[in-house]
């Protein structure tokens, strides 16, 4: 839990914003669950371009995630802040991508949101590994990047099977 002066640390500076996406990561319960929601709702106009920019946009957002997640773990001098969930923002999205060219259903997203969220916290290697041996901005994005490909995986797995 941040104490104020942390929180006022996060929502003084641009990359505060993006690192706790815009507030999301500030509830008092379950940040990273609660990151993971407010993404879907960027999603669900990203789900709607072609699959190159939506690919684009997964690579600038995990850039500029890089970028506010070291200033973040820098400022609020913890090495994976529980309020920063842009990490959620890019891994959830990840997760969600099988969705561009598969049904895109309620209980489908709702499915990429639980295994993501199960892949995030469970924490298989190598999620783990990037838990702990990487640092900084880059080591919160990677390992929550990780859970997200599995979490895509098993989607298109779940999916393959299903129909």
């Amino acid at each position: 839990m941040l104490n104020v002066e942390q929180r006022r640390a996060l929502l003084a500076h641009p990359a505060g914003w993006i690192a706790c996406g815009f507030g999301s990561g500030l509830s008092p319960v379950a940040p990273g669950t609660a990151g993971s929601l407010a993404a879907l709702l960027p999603w669900f106009a990203l789900r709607e371009v072609p699959l190159p920019y939506y690919a684009a946009v997964l690579v600038l957002a995990f850039v500029f995630g890089v970028w506010a997640c070291d200033w973040a773990v820098r400022a609020l001098k913890v090495s994976d802040p529980g309020a920063v969930v842009w990490d959620e923002f890019v891994g959830l999205w990840i997760a969600l991508t099988p969705l561009l060219w598969m049904p895109k259903g309620a209980l489908w997203i709702c499915a990429g949101f639980i295994l993501f969220r199960i892949f995030d916290i469970a924490k298989p290697w190598p999620v783990s590994w990037a838990d702990r041996h990487v640092g900084g901005g880059f080591g919160v994005m990677l390992d929550d990047v990780f859970a997200g490909l599995y979490a895509a995986l098993a989607m298109i797995l779940v999916l393959r099977f299903w129909q």
